[in-house]
């Protein structure tokens, strides 16, 4: 069955009981016992989000055929106040029957991968992967590999765990335009949101040649017809992912916020928050295709509208899991801490993905979240039908 009509197994409401705040783990799937999906924190985050989250999560594990179910954990709290790590670190203490023994959890909008690791490691859980990890034949192993592949160094300084997301977005817009056959060095991208993904997808576009014309942070949007300098812009980044304008070449112009949606640019990523693209917006957008960085980046009717138009979305859940399918590969052994092996195959399994959904939007019309959808619920259809004995995780 689907994932997309299906109803989550678990809704949960927590309450801090410091500042009142509200906090949310919805486990939609459980595969082997086992769900994976971030932690995030934003103000405004409400359950219903999180439950489309979770819904997209189980979609994205489906899709790449990962022995896992989906869930999604959420804080209706600004990251930026100093209390967001106290608030964080109760809601894990709440929600610790779950992370022992079944959610699988990583960074997320607002909560850096450093930040849940060292409030696991106060819970005396060692790392977010704690569930999945210890169910390991030799866990202590199985930590130094994870450890190992997340902190493995890639060029510009960063570590391949904070930069893979992204580089799986660039290779859906890379897939995208080879498909097309559009060249690279004359393909145009638009970014909006220059934190851990939008930035990473980003850097690894303006690495493999394509023009990033445009990128928006919470301060407003860059823009530069002839690609902006992306390795020197994220350098002037601060720790929640907004650009020091002082230090902005005079050349770059300075543009609101959402007017990075109407750049003329043959790619447009929405990598900042859910519900960025709605119908009121919609129009606005100039991009040939649409390839979702963020969860859950455009509205259903937002998405029929651009349809409606001839501009396909590559929806959410092939997009954006490559850190999620990384993080699967990583844990199973399939992967190790060299960047290059893990680049190499999250390239190959994108690229293939995004071909196959503008192959039926090309030749059938149908949307791509339609035949990712399908490819998802396949899958799974798969893995239920395989013996008992094959469902359970085995992690080395």
């Amino acid at each position: 069955m689907s994932t997309e009509k299906t109803e989550p197994l678990l809704r949960l409401t927590w309450t801090d009981p410091v500042t009142g705040t509200r906090g949310y783990l919805v486990v939609h799937t459980l595969v082997s016992g086992l769900a994976t999906g971030g932690t995030r924190m934003r103000p405004g985050c409400t359950l219903s989000e999180v439950e489309d989250l979770a819904r997209g999560m189980a979609a994205k594990t489906a899709a790449f055929n990962l022995p896992v179910g989906g869930a999604k954990g959420g804080i209706d709290f600004d990251p930026k106040d100093p209390r967001a790590v106290g608030v964080l670190e109760r809601f894990c203490a709440a929600m610790r029957p779950w992370l022992d023994d079944h959610w699988v959890t990583a960074e997320d909008l607002g909560v850096p991968q450093h930040v849940i690791d060292d409030v696991f490691a106060r819970l005396g859980l060692q790392q977010s992967y704690h569930a999945a990890i210890s169910r390991s034949s030799a866990p202590e192993r199985t930590l130094r590999r994870v450890q190992a592949g997340l902190n493995a160094p890639v060029p510009g300084g960063l570590l391949l765990g904070d930069v893979v997301g992204g580089y799986g977005v660039a290779q859906a817009c890379l897939g995208a335009a080879g498909t097309w056959g559009w060249e690279t060095a004359d393909t145009t991208v638009a970014v909006q949101g220059i934190g851990t993904m939008g930035g990473g997808a980003a850097w690894y576009l303006h690495e493999a040649g394509m023009r990033v014309v445009a990128v928006a942070d919470a301060a407003g949007t860059l823009y530069h017809p002839d690609g902006l300098d992306i390795p020197a812009l994220l350098e002037l980044r601060d720790a929640f992912g907004e650009i020091d304008r002082e230090r902005v070449p005079e050349d770059v112009l300075r543009l609101p916020r959402n007017a990075v949606l109407g750049i003329q640019a043959d790619i447009l990523v929405p990598a900042a928050v859910s519900y960025a693209l709605t119908p009121d917006n919609t129009v606005d957008v100039r991009a040939r295709v649409v390839v979702e960085a963020a969860n859950s980046a455009t509205t259903p009717e937002a998405e029929a509208m651009l349809a409606a138009r001839g501009i396909p979305v590559i929806p959410d859940f092939v997009a954006n899991a490559g850190a999620a399918a990384w993080a699967w590969w990583l844990l199973l052994g399939e992967v190790g801490a060299n960047p290059a092996d893990s680049f190499q195959r999250l390239r190959s399994e994108m690229q293939a993905k995004v071909a196959l959904l503008l192959g039926q939007w090309d030749t059938e019309a149908t949307p791509p979240r339609q035949t990712a959808w399908e490819l998802a619920a396949a899958n799974r259809g798969l893995l239920q039908d395989r013996p008992a004995d094959q469902q359970v995780v085995t992690i080395p």
